[in-house]
């Protein structure tokens, strides 16, 4: 069956610009792997980084890797896509990991390649397997058996050290190989550091990764195929982290500090990528918090380039962004309250007001888009009834004013590792469920599309977004992917879903905690407290100068501006 899998990556490598190959003959080949399909990760920009990085080393060979649905159980081998070589073949394979779901294609990836899942059932016969990504940063610790070393943060800034170390170790004693990844920052080796909960006296934890400078390790697009959900986009992060302090979101912890690229190279880059093609996408956790955005947008425009943006904030709009997108032809104006009532947005700390964003409704009206999509989640800390009420009546609102296709999704709220939401409770899915058929009646009636995610699944990824070590050996022995068969599979194996699901105690160190994430477990407590009594935090000042308040930044960092403002205190 090798035949069918090669052709088809044939296919798709016949499509791509900026396709990398090299003879592996003398140098460390590395399996670069993205553990879902060809189309969604090909849409990774970090995967696209870390190809060109490992790349750029003249002795190393790096080939792409992707799960596809349905090939492992086809029988069919899981080959690199540059080369066509068995995966088992190459000397370090390395994931890059988004999504907690994604965790059980990883083991789906494993199996079809003929390696042992676990860790310990490998020796230097078997590639060293590496895995990093935001999907495991915050918490390992449900698929560290399964991994030799876990970069936590940004794998980057270490690139440079893990390639010389392996070319160094990799042929010698595993051991003495994990040791010395050991002795690497931000390098985790599960095997050489127990738990959390069988740690005694102060805890041993891995400290977050950070990049200081990324123009050092450009944030752009370096393959392009229409293959994928951003077809032949110029991808540039635009931005890294996110200052707003949304108490609900992950990417706004595992990405502090915030840190934005100039504007002046951001235009070379651009440049560059419009030799291949006219479409530019803008990424960042809110692009529209970009210090030069308003002159940015229309900059790109002028030079040719089609702009997108995955991510913008309301407060404030900025216009010359948004008319930017429209004169690219962009179709849909995105805009995410997260809540429907200020109440409840004051609780997640998502501090947009309503008038706020009824005045980019206003805007998407005047410049013409064809659709607006709102982006909820449901089920947040505190929600009641009269919230969702709130959230109908903000739609009809915005129905009033705009007159074309509006779409909305209404998203679970999942609590995650590492911020200040880490111990709270999930709603349960049969209360997440009534309340998404309760949005769809109000407003399908007003011709808003309701797009729901499912809240069975929503509460897997819960448990696997806080779970510990013992999951692994769920994963492993799930019989089949569903959320009838996770939960039995649990029950097998001694674990109640209530112990993942349910408040976490404040009083006793949480798995994730082997992760040193920076922010300061009193700043976490302190957010938690103004949620309680809904009131919104700090936010990081421009530019993240010169406030120690949450930990994260070091005397260097906050106060290399002059204008630096002092730190907040924590009560």
């Amino acid at each position: 069956m090798s035949w069918k899998t090669r052709a088809q990556h044939q296919a798709l490598l016949q499509k791509e610009q900026g396709t990398i190959y090299k003879d592996w003959g003398g140098r460390l080949v590395v399996a670069l792997a993205f553990p879902n399909t060809y189309y969604v990760g090909m849409s990774s920009l970090a995967l696209q980084v870390l190809y060109r990085e490992f790349n750029a080393f003249p002795h190393v060979v790096c080939e792409r890797v992707f799960w596809e649905k349905g090939a492992a159980a086809a029988g069919r081998p899981l080959l690199t896509m540059e080369s066509g070589r068995p995966v088992a073949e190459v000397d370090v394979w390395a994931f890059t990991i988004s999504y907690e779901m994604d965790f059980f294609h990883v083991v789906e990836m494993l199996r079809q390649a003929g390696v042992p899942p676990l860790a310990r059932d490998r020796d230097e016969s078997w590639p060293l397997l590496l895995a990093g990504g935001p999907g495991v940063t915050m918490n390992p610790e449900p698929l560290a058996p399964l991994f030799d070393a876990i970069v936590i943060g940004e794998g980057e800034e270490v690139l440079a050290e893990l390639v010389d170390l392996f070319q160094q170790a990799l042929p010698d004693d595993r051991d003495a190989l994990l040791q010395a990844l050991d002795r690497l920052p931000g390098v985790y080796v599960p095997a050489l550091v127990p738990p959390v909960e069988d740690q005694q006296g102060e805890l041993r934890r891995i400290k977050r990764l950070w990049v200081r400078d990324q123009s050092r390790y450009p944030p752009i697009s370096s393959l392009y195929t229409p293959e994928t959900e951003f077809s032949n986009k110029h991808l540039m992060e635009i931005a890294r982290g996110c200052g707003r302090g949304c108490r609900f979101c992950l990417a706004g912890y595992v990405y502090r500090p915030p840190r934005e690229l100039p504007m002046d190279l951001l235009l070379d880059w651009a440049r560059e990528g419009l030799r291949y093609t006219d479409r530019i996408g803008l990424i960042s956790a809110a692009v529209s918090d970009h210090s030069q955005i308003d002159e940015l947008a229309p900059a790109l425009v002028a030079m040719g380039g089609k702009i997108s943006a995955s991510s913008m904030r309301v407060d404030p709009i900025s216009r010359p962004l948004i008319r930017a997108l429209r004169a690219s032809g962009a179709q849909t104006l995105t805009i995410a309250p997260e809540a429907g009532s200020q109440r409840l947005r004051n609780v997640i700390a998502k501090t947009q007001t309503e008038e706020q964003l009824l005045d980019a409704v206003v805007l998407a009206a005047e410049e013409d888009f064809p659709q607006i999509k709102f982006y909820f989640m449901i089920g947040h800390p505190t929600e009641t009834q009269e919230d969702m009420e709130e959230l109908v009546a903000f739609v009809l609102k915005a129905r009033q004013i705009f007159k074309r296709r509006i779409a909305m999704n209404a998203t679970p709220f999942v609590p995650k590792a590492h911020t200040p939401f880490q111990w709270m409770p999930m709603t349960d899915a049969r209360t997440l469920k009534k309340r998404q058929q309760f949005l769809t009646r109000q407003l399908a009636r007003h011709k808003v599309t309701v797009r729901a995610d499912s809240p069975a699944w929503a509460e897997v990824q819960a448990v696997l977004s806080r779970g510990d070590r013992r999951l692994a050996q769920v994963l492993l022995d799930i019989p089949r992917l569903s959320v009838r068969d996770f939960w039995q599979t649990m029950a097998r194996h001694g674990l109640e879903r209530e112990a993942y699901l349910g408040a976490l105690p404040q009083d006793r160190p949480l798995p994730w905690e082997i992760v040193e994430s920076g922010v300061k477990a009193s700043f976490f407590r302190y957010e938690w407290r103004l949620a309680q009594q809904g009131r919104v935090g700090p936010h990081c000042p421009p530019q993240s100068a010169g406030c120690l308040t949450c930990g994260v930044c070091d005397p260097a960092w906050a106060f290399r501006f002059q204008d630096a403002i002092p730190a907040m205190k924590i009560e």
